[in-house]
């Protein structure tokens, strides 16, 4: 684990931001003097995305999500740096690839999706609320539109981020303090929307960066709790 010297600085943590979205995300956090804390599954993959970024204010904490000790690392490594005042939810599971129906779907990869796209989220939300409430802070869950649209083939992705997205709406109605946010980043040139079409050309998917600008205008003008698609928030001109 590393982690930089303490700062008068904002505290986030990212969660699954080695890669893609979260790397996006944590770049432009950085970029305007946020200091971060992320996570990963594949150490190689964060300590590379710590080499490129090249910032102190990046703290990395390699681990699986849905392990609570894992949770608890990170949370110490934030908290080091002072009270959080984002956490961004954006580790997910895809589950098999390709994706079984739901007839076909085994229980144990099903639980994994759940346990990540679900429970990870929600646990640690729950143990970064105190810092959260304290400096009236954001959470912002990843969710999709696979959530909101019953995609053939997407029943456990799409069914877990619908119960994410159901958890965050529940979570803004019993903290009123908090801004809680469900954010649908869209279709991405990502690595598990890859493994979700195995062997068609997704090139003409924009890349996780292009969303940036939406999530930041999110975190920039605070609306009140709910569920957000990056292509709304996103500048006119930039709009399809």
């Amino acid at each position: 684990m590393t982690t930089t010297t303490r700062q008068n600085r904002p505290v986030a943590v990212v969660t699954g931001a080695s890669r893609g979205l979260g790397r996006a995300i944590t770049a432009a956090l950085l970029d305007h003097g946020w200091e971060v804390v992320v996570d990963g599954r594949r150490a190689d993959d964060l300590e590379s995305t710590a080499r490129e970024l090249d910032s102190r204010q990046l703290g990395t904490v390699p681990g699986d999500v849905t392990d609570s000790r894992h949770r608890a690392d990170l949370v110490a490594a934030a908290r080091a740096l002072g009270q959080v005042s984002l956490l961004v939810n954006n580790a997910s599971r895809l589950g098999p690839s390709p994706q079984p129906s739901l007839r076909r779907y085994p229980a144990d990869e099903l639980r994994s999706v759940y346990d990540t796209n679900v429970f990870a989220p929600l646990l640690l939300a729950q143990a970064l609320l105190p810092d959260l409430i304290e400096t009236a802070g954001v959470l912002v869950n990843v969710s999709s539109d696979a959530a909101v649209e019953p995609y053939e083939g997407w029943g456990g992705y799409g069914s877990a981020k619908a119960a994410l997205d159901q958890a965050t709406a529940i979570l803004a109605a019993e903290e009123p303090t908090l801004a809680v946010y469900a954010f649908d980043p869209g279709d991405m040139q990502t690595e598990m929307h890859q493994a979700a079409f195995p062997g068609e050309d997704i090139s003409d998917r924009p890349e996780p960066a292009s969303v940036v600008p939406a999530f930041l205008r999110l975190l920039d003008e605070r609306p009140p709790s709910g569920r957000f698609r990056a292509a709304d928030l996103a500048p006119v001109g930039a709009r399809s």
